[in-house]
């Protein structure tokens, strides 16, 4: 399958090298060439502007900052729609407004361009291994026509819905992973302040109902306090940014996720956005909180 590929980040690039070696033809494009040149060098092409890229392959996937980029980079000047024909698929893999998505996907479909909004889980360990989760919003044949390549990057690829459906499952990621971080950290406060060794108290949790990936991963980061990034927490506030504003969009209290976004703003104001979110823990542990 001929693909494009913009935004070759910790999460594009590896999916970019996931996607040569499933044998799939690919485009690379990036504001600076050189931090394309290890992909060009395994093989990927290059093309000069997005509209360039469009206009020679079947799928275009972006996988940038937030939902400014995302229209920038398919409707703006230079950008995908000016170069692609009437049936191209764009598969967004970033983490955008789930309105946005949907407005993103009402604009193209008026060109005969298909939108899927694509987010996904995994983290990098995920894009290196090509085990992402991916969320998809959009239509059902369309998603048909990207699954080569989206296979090619994940191993679960799960249709949600309509046009920015994939935005609100991966919200609903989010919460459950910020909140879930959160009640980890207390875990390990009140095993400690009890005089208890936290490390066997997430094994036994692990056996149990509370087990989880969050237990899991994130309770050895605080066991370690080694919050070297898997998500950086400036990524995570941006993405809780997303939840609070579509749930102040809908009326809707969230009164957990609104706490967990505080602590996360809390980190990243303490100059601590590029480490793993979960470092949140140490906030928790602070006796003011």
């Amino acid at each position: 399958m001929k693909v494009g590929y913009i935004g070759l980040g910790i999460m594009g690039a590896p999916c970019v090298r996931n996607l040569l070696a499933a044998g799939h033809e690919v485009t690379v494009w990036a504001r600076r060439r050189e931090s394309a040149q290890a992909l060009l060098d395994a093989g990927a092409q290059w093309a000069d502007s997005p509209a360039r890229l469009a206009a020679n392959v079947e799928l275009v996937v972006t996988n940038v900052s937030d939902t400014a980029d995302v229209e920038q980079l398919l409707l703006g000047d230079n950008g995908v729609v000016q170069g692609a024909a009437a049936g191209l698929v764009c598969a967004d893999m970033s983490t955008i407004s789930p309105l946005g998505a949907r407005d993103i996907a009402a604009r193209l479909a008026a060109k005969g361009i298909d939108f899927l909004d694509c987010p996904v889980s995994g983290g990098e360990v995920g894009a290196i291994n090509a085990t992402l989760t991916i969320m998809v919003g959009g239509q059902a044949a369309a998603l048909e026509k990207a699954r080569p390549a989206l296979a090619a990057m994940g191993k679960t690829i799960t249709h949600i819905g309509d046009s920015g459906a994939g935005q609100v499952a991966k919200a609903c990621n989010q919460i459950a992973v910020g909140v879930g971080i959160a009640a980890v950290a207390e875990v390990m406060k009140l095993a400690r302040a009890c005089g208890v060794d936290p490390t066997p108290v997430r094994e036994a949790l692990l056996g149990g109902f509370a087990a989880s990936r969050v237990l899991d991963v994130h309770g050895q980061r605080m066991i370690d306090d080694n919050y070297a990034p898997g998500f950086k927490a400036k990524l995570h506030q941006k993405d809780m940014g997303i939840v609070l504003d579509t749930a102040r969009s809908l009326g809707i209290k969230l009164p957990e996720a609104e706490r967990v976004a505080g602590l996360i703003g809390e980190l990243v104001a303490e100059g601590e956005g590029e480490l793993d979110s979960s470092a949140i823990a140490r906030l928790i542990w602070a006796d003011n909180n």
